[in-house]
């Protein structure tokens, strides 16, 4: 696989910037048609239907923090169903920001610079999803190291995307 498979889905075991899988599935919002073949964050080229990809991200982003929210509400033990609930809800919407950030920020990136396929985009993506989470943590060491660990994560994913690197399956020969 070379640059140009940007492909129609990521590699067995792969993910998405954010740590996950592309969701295939969903509607995009009004006033932002899907790429072609589908609706996955990687069927079109980077810069291209941001407002797709930013709502794939935040529904990725979303769905992680449901996830996180739920353990979070078991592990916690809240007091009232009131405090679970805003618990619940205040790490949905936090994730979700922070996918759509990442998403509008990638696909900017990727228009400003007028570069395509570059992980560098990525890199810009990821640190600004970081800055969010410690702007939202009220916290600079927190968005220095989200922005240093999501950005560098952001921009190895696509790497591999580029490259071809697997995580699992069969070595090829």
């Amino acid at each position: 696989m070379g640059a140009s498979d940007t492909g129609h889905s990521a590699p067995s075991g792969g993910s998405a910037p954010s740590g996950g899988s592309a969701p295939s599935g969903g509607s995009a919002p009004s006033g932002g048609s899907a790429p072609s073949g589908g609706s996955g964050y990687w069927e079109a080229g980077d810069g291209e239907h941001c407002v797709t990809k930013t709502w794939i991200m935040a529904q990725l982003g979303a769905g992680l923090g449901l996830v996180g929210s739920a353990y979070y509400i078991v592990g916690s033990h809240p007091i009232t169903a009131i405090e679970a609930i805003k618990g619940g809800v205040n790490g949905t919407l936090t994730m979700a920001a922070i996918g759509a950030v990442f998403g509008v920020t990638t696909c900017l990136s990727a228009q400003i610079r007028e570069t395509e396929n570059d992980p560098l985009n990525y890199l810009i993506g990821g640190c600004t999803s970081g800055i969010l989470l410690g702007v939202r943590t009220h916290s600079y060491m927190t968005g220095t190291g989200a922005c240093l660990s999501l950005g560098v994560i952001a921009a190895l994913v696509k790497m591999g995307k580029m490259e071809g690197w697997r995580v699992s399956g069969p070595p090829r020969l």
